[in-house]
């Protein structure tokens, strides 16, 4: 796919909120989720050349913003052996609602990389077909791991 300067301009303002809601999904500092926004972006750009057109270009963007902050992700845990800790994503509860949103959320955080990006995409609403061509396994694949996620989520403490 060629694309001029002002092409890419309007591909991001399109899949800004995209491409963020990735990177947020693995970090919560907001210089290091800016960091990931930036790289897939350069990652988006060097690829477009090579997009086929073999997946919907949503699903292709999603793909290199996941593997852009997947990459991140098994660069920062070689670099450092303590563990990740969880996403302070809401400061204060203030209703039983929001007290559930922090729950569910620190959880999904505390999951492997590559589960937390399945989960990301099927809160995102996107289909079991659109999440397998995105992480690269068979729809079946997504169906099983998904039902294990959600498994291990219920199982975990706060």
């Amino acid at each position: 796919m060629d694309t001029s300067d002002s092409q890419f301009t309007q591909l991001v303002r399109e899949y800004k909120s995209t491409i963020y809601t990735v990177c947020f999904m693995f970090s919560s500092d907001t210089d290091e989720v800016n960091d990931l926004f930036q790289q897939s972006l350069i990652n988006i750009w060097k690829g477009l050349k090579e997009f086929r057109e073999q997946s919907s270009l949503k699903s292709w963007i999603w793909r290199v913003s996941l593997n852009t902050c997947l990459s991140a992700e098994r660069r920062r845990k070689s670099q450092r052996n303590e563990p990740l800790t969880d996403m302070d994503l809401f400061r204060e509860a203030r209703s039983e609602d929001d007290r559930q949103i922090k729950q569910l959320y620190s959880r999904i955080y505390r999951l492997k990389p590559f589960d937390r990006a399945i989960v990301l995409l099927w809160l995102e609403s996107l289909s079991y077909d659109e999440i397998a061509a995105i992480v690269g396994i068979s729809v079946k694949n997504v169906s099983v791991r998904l039902y294990r996620i959600k498994e291990e989520l219920k199982r975990m403490s706060d």
